[in-house]
């Protein structure tokens, strides 16, 4: 009997593609067959940090389809992102499938996107291959972009995602209350991005319901309302790293182990651990403002800091700012 063959294609970003590998291995574990499919530039950068001892390559097959970005297009532009993805991205799948499928003994039999990439989904149905939608998140925001047509229709939202109502709604009974201003695209930083990130979800509501199943990084114990009311979610989660000894493949940076004997010297549960994945931007006023809060929690605390996630990481932190021994900063 043939293993089954699942693609499993995650969002470009370091919060989806992690979780979706871990996905990915568990899989592999149980005798699936698994393609993965980055884009070509996080490819590479997965690649580059996969450590050498790591059995990743002999469970998972890596692959990558080109996302249609130029080397001189702004990356951290996710509206462009997306926007190049859905133009480039599902003939390129199309046609990865049909290589695999005309060179491998064991035939692409699922594909799983995650909801961010549901129009691989409406590839798949295409192709007649059984489809899952993955979520990587908490499954409360997955509720709230399934609910849009809904918050629309009642007056809620206006076309744009922008509140009609001020007062605070519930989802379900069973879910707890929340403000329109609160909704994860209206605290994007500006009404241009909200609008987008707003649009963009608008998007993938409707190939998302082709998924025959929708797999979520959550738990009952962990998000039982939301669970409770949405019975067509299935908990799958928490997909850790941890449970592989702590390695975390699918990272786009090396692992940076020089913090571990500072690390090894603090009480067990006194860090305070700080990190913005691979599209967090902060000007300088907020960046300031962030090391200074940090300072005050008078906590130590480990800080990942990437090199372009703030215009002049030199010149960065506030004036006269010195690093106590609480305080490590590191460039990924």
């Amino acid at each position: 009997m043939r293993k089954p063959h699942i693609l499993i294609i995650p969002f470009p970003a370091q919060g989806h593609v992690i979780p979706a590998m871990e996905l990915a291995l568990n899989l592999a574990e149980h005798g699936c067959k698994i393609t993965f499919v980055n884009t070509e530039f996080n490819h590479e950068r997965v690649m580059k940090s996969l450590p050498e001892a790591d059995s990743v390559r002999e469970l998972v097959q890596m692959v990558s389809l080109p996302d249609g970005l130029k080397p001189s297009d702004d990356r951290d532009d996710i509206e462009l992102l997306w926007e190049s993805i859905f133009d480039v991205m599902p003939s390129e799948l199309v046609a990865l499938i049909q290589r695999i499928n005309g060179s491998e003994s064991e035939k692409v039999s699922c594909l799983i996107a995650d909801v961010t990439m549901a129009w691989a989904l409406e590839v798949a149905e295409e192709m007649g291959i059984k489809k899952a939608a993955f979520w990587p998140a908490a499954v409360a925001l997955l509720a709230l972009i399934l609910e849009i047509p809904r918050l629309t229709e009642d007056g809620i939202l206006d076309s744009d995602g922008q509140p009609m109502k001020m007062q605070s709604i519930q989802l379900s009974p069973t879910m707890p209350f929340i403000k329109p201003t609160d909704f994860h695209w209206n605290c994007a930083g500006d009404h241009k991005r909200e609008k987008g990130v707003f649009k963009f979800f608008v998007k993938v509501i409707k190939p998302t319901k082709l998924a025959e199943r929708l797999i979520c990084n959550s738990s009952n114990c962990l998000e039982s309302g939301t669970f409770a009311s949405y019975p067509d979610f299935l908990a799958i989660g928490p997909l850790l790293a941890s449970n592989r000894l702590g390695k975390s493949t699918g990272s786009f940076w090396q692992e940076d182990s020089g913090c571990l004997a500072w690390l090894d010297q603090q009480p067990p549960k006194s860090v305070i651990y700080v990190a913005f994945g691979s599209f967090a931007v902060f000007n300088p006023t907020r960046f300031e403002e962030l090391a200074l809060g940090l300072e005050l929690t008078n906590r130590p605390f480990l800080w990942v800091v990437r090199e372009n996630i703030v215009g002049d990481i030199n010149n960065a932190y506030p004036t006269g700012f010195i690093r106590p021994p609480h305080l490590k900063d590191i460039s990924i």
